[in-house]
């Protein structure tokens, strides 16, 4: 059901306006790219159904939107200075840079591996810099253009610049790396102004960037991304926090399977191990799901202890403790976070959208309603006959505002549904003859192609009923 390749996708979203190259007509940029007319929609029912079932529903949880360059301070004290690293090799001759555990993974891919059961069974991102080394000497790795390799080092993801007049004194300033550190620097200023008792979350959506040398996952990893994070405060020492880690894995699997409507047999649940694990994470699980590269992180949550708000009280010297109210007792609170990656679930919802109907021969995003970037499509019948245009105008203009609805009246009605099969509406209106005589109009659904008679009196009704 959901055997798009990832070319498929990539023709798919480009010719229909979901994602384009990013500066296409300079040769484009590498890990970049740009959301076209469509793609912006469908991110924006992501990002507002994410805020709408997490922030805007639940009475402990409140949202901030933090800058992007904060001050340097505030990531040499959450570590990512020191420890925000890849493993990254050169390819000796070409010059070229590959992270090293990607190397090793695709060269794990071919014939003449998959017969070595300890290579098979080797966990790539637990390997020290040092085992690297000694796995791509031993086994004569070499670079995806057939080349040597350099020694593996580390290579920090943060993209460093620098603030200040052009002639002037300038400051090193860093672009985030994760919007986290935005809610533990404003800690205190969201205790003081909301007076929120534990536990809590503050949740942001925001961009985030990370200097990211790998490519060919389309939109999956890029070096710019958008990031949907919580951080959810507790007390230790009244509540359990594997009890809450399990409680938020609940939460975010029922997100993507119901809300997003993604099939449960395309999901899973893996847990990182000791040497893969954060700098900052006591334990942290990975929701997986099954690209058209295999099973890939689409949101992580982890058990950040107190580390975030402990360092940066100590870089600070600013108390960042939380007083009860019951107990008068004070303490850093610990976190529990999860981390979408907004335009991974972008690429979810596309892939498992796409259903080559081969009895009709079409192509269909079968995408659940409420996340289609378009609800519903009216055209007239015909555009040559005044009176059809005129009365489809007059339903098109009544529905606009109520739902995402577009006008076509382009070519036969037959090319007209097959368009917007492929972009996903899950409606089509066709005004005809019929309409003039009894304000009855045709509705074409999506996915079945069935075809029903409805009164124009109760088509708000039908509508929001079915696009949910």
């Amino acid at each position: 059901m959901h055997s798009a390749t990832l070319d498929q996708l990539v023709s798919l979203a480009k010719r229909r306006g979901f994602v384009y190259p990013t500066s296409e007509i300079y040769g484009g940029l590498a890990n970049s790219y740009d959301y076209g007319p469509l793609g912006a929609q469908l991110l924006k029912n992501i990002r507002d159904l994410w805020w709408h079932h997490f922030i805007e529903s639940r009475p402990d949880m409140t949202g901030i939107d933090s800058q992007i360059i904060q001050h340097p301070q505030t990531w040499i004290a959450s570590g990512h200075v020191a420890e925000f690293n890849d493993p990254l090799v050169d390819d000796l001759i070409t010059h070229k840079r590959y992270r090293a555990d990607h190397v090793i993974e695709t060269w794990l891919q071919l014939p003449s591996q998959q017969s070595n059961p300890e290579l098979q069974s080797l966990i790539i991102e637990n390997l020290s810099l040092v085992e690297i080394e000694q796995l791509i000497t031993k086994h004569h790795i070499v670079s995806p253009e057939g080349n040597p390799l350099s020694a593996p080092k580390g290579f920090n993801l943060l993209f460093e610049t620098a603030i200040g007049a052009v002639t002037g004194e300038k400051s090193k300033v860093y672009l985030r790396g994760e919007t986290a550190q935005g809610i533990f620097a404003n800690f205190k200023q969201i205790l003081d102004s909301t007076r929120m008792q534990l536990p809590f979350g503050v949740g942001q959506i925001g961009k985030s960037f990370r200097n990211e040398v790998t490519t060919g996952q389309f939109v999956f990893r890029t070096l710019e991304m958008e990031l949907a994070e919580i951080e959810y405060f507790f007390n230790p020492q009244t509540q359990e926090w594997q009890k809450l880690l399990n409680e938020w894995k609940e939460a975010m699997w029922q997100f993507v399977h119901q809300t997003l409507g993604i099939d449960e047999s395309n999901l899973r649940w893996r847990q990182h191990t000791d040497q893969e694990r954060s700098h900052y994470s006591l334990d942290t699980y990975d929701l997986e799901y099954q690209f058209p590269f295999g099973f890939k992180e689409l949101w992580g949550v982890a058990y950040r202890t107190d580390y975030d708000l402990k360092q940066h009280q100590q870089f600070s010297d600013t108390s960042l403790e939380y007083r009860d109210p019951q107990t008068g007792e004070s303490f850093i609170p610990h976190v529990i976070e999860p981390a979408l990656g907004v335009g991974r679930a972008f690429l979810m919802v596309l892939h498992h959208a796409y259903w080559h109907d081969e009895a009709k021969n079409r192509i269909v995003l079968r995408f659940k309603p409420s996340l289609a970037p378009i609800a519903v499509a009216v055209f007239p019948l015909l555009k040559n006959k005044p009176e059809l245009v005129t009365k489809a105008k007059e339903i098109y203009h009544s529905l606009l505002g109520k739902y995402r609805v577009v006008w076509d009246d382009r070519g036969n009605i037959g090319k007209r549904y097959l368009s917007q099969d492929e972009i996903g509406t899950p409606f089509c209106l066709t005004i005809d003859f019929e309409t003039l005589d009894n304000d009855t109009i045709t509705v074409r659904e999506r996915d079945s192609a069935a075809q029903t008679r409805i009164s124009l009196a109760s088509l708000t009704q039908y509508l929001d009923q079915n696009l949910r």
